[in-house]
């Protein structure tokens, strides 16, 4: 499974750089070293386990086995990186014994262990941090000014819920979390911008979210657009279950909610043959407000064909710190609000996670678009 394949590197190199460095400060004393060695033994044995066996594991073996390698996994992260800060001190202090005083080589061990130690606690920490940052999503209040007027509405509130990537970490319990946080802010449309599903449909099936979904109340209706996972397996049942669910799913489609605006709904930009905008937008009247939903941030084509709104996910704000730092390298913006031009944008980092529900550095977010169309002070502009 792609959670394993990602994870292969934590659990081999990342787990035995860990438990060498960690044997090193351990007592001497036999027991000890055997529980020590057992407990990394048996994380090792449950991830090949689930590696080799998944496709014939039932959901209730597999699930867990997926959210204790995955939280294994993320830990090993911080854990490795403190280690490395660890070893780094040790590798000044032999070469530059002189700048440290001289009662740390007299305690070198006793300081490692209570270093080690307060790593593996503040490990804990962050971890339960991040279960809370996914578990409990803020709601994120976003202004924003279309400098068109149009008649019979100056105003919009749109929930924008992205990735909620129902599966083996966001259930049931989520989804009436999410539809709850939603319909205390009465919006007038709902949009839900792509990655639905995590990867396999069957649990979200099984569970019935899509009568929670079915839930979501806005009298505009509730919009639904496909991102990347949901290309990934069950393309075909993924669109029939999404249609379930009471919401409208846009693929490449373009619709007025009212007559006062146009809202765009594009395909995944993983169909490298979804239709241009420029062709979606042909016959659209643009002297009214264009609302595009996508959502793989790729946001050109909105700059270039005059829409003034686009409404992303995908990023996940790089969910997994130092993940969020990488991901600013394959795009431009990654999160939250900005403009080029005249066209206007929110990506948000999603309301549910990828993978083991955790976000080191991030957090899920419901998103409130108050939208204000105003006639522009420059009648040129």
């Amino acid at each position: 499974m792609r959670v394993f394949l990602q994870a292969i590197f934590g659990q081999l190199l990342f787990t035995l750089y860990i438990y060498l460095r960690g044997r090193a400060v351990l007592p001497k004393r036999r027991r000890w070293r055997l529980l020590y060695t057992l407990f990394f033994a048996a994380e090792w044995a449950l991830y090949f386990f689930g590696y080799f066996t998944h496709s014939e594991l039932p959901d209730s073996v597999m699930v867990p086995i997926l959210m204790i390698c995955g939280t294994w996994y993320i830990a090993s992260i911080y854990l490795v990186t403190g280690l490395l800060f660890f070893d780094l001190c040790r590798w000044i202090y032999r070469r530059r014994p002189g700048w440290f005083p001289a009662w740390i080589a007299a305690n070198a061990l006793q300081l490692r262990r209570g270093a080690y130690l307060l790593l593996a606690l503040f490990t804990v920490g962050l971890m339960i941090q991040g279960y809370h940052n996914v578990e409990d999503p803020r709601v994120k209040h976003v202004r924003i000014t279309i400098p068109k007027s149009t008649p019979g509405r100056d105003s919009l509130k749109v929930v924008l819920m992205t990735d909620t990537h129902f599966g083996e970490s966001i259930g049931k319990r989520n989804a009436q979390r999410f539809v709850a946080l939603s319909n205390a802010e009465q919006p007038d449309m709902v949009v839900i911008a792509g990655d639905v599903i995590d990867y396999e449909l069957r649990i979200a099936a099984r569970e019935h979210i899509e009568e929670d979904l079915r839930q979501l109340r806005a009298p505009l209706g509730v919009y639904i657009t496909l991102g990347n996972h949901e290309y990934r397996a069950n393309r075909i049942a993924k669109q029939r279950w999404l249609r379930r669910t009471g919401g409208t799913l846009l693929i490449d489609s373009v619709v007025q909610p009212d007559s006062t605006f146009t809202l765009i709904g594009r395909d995944d930009y993983t169909n490298r043959h979804r239709a241009a905008l420029s062709q979606l937008m042909r016959g659209v009247d643009t002297s009214r407000p264009v609302i595009v939903a996508d959502h793989q941030p790729k946001f050109r084509e909105v700059v270039m064909n005059g829409a003034d709104l686009g409404l992303f996910g995908h990023t996940h704000a790089g969910q997994i710190w130092p993940f969020s730092w990488i991901i600013k390298l394959a795009y431009k913006h990654t999160y939250g609000y900005f403009r080029e031009g005249p066209a206007q944008f929110y990506i948000s980092s999603g309301i549910g996670c990828a993978g083991p529900p955790y976000r080191i550095g991030t957090r899920s977010e419901l998103v409130v678009l108050h939208i204000r169309f105003e006639k522009p002070a420059n009648p040129g502009q």
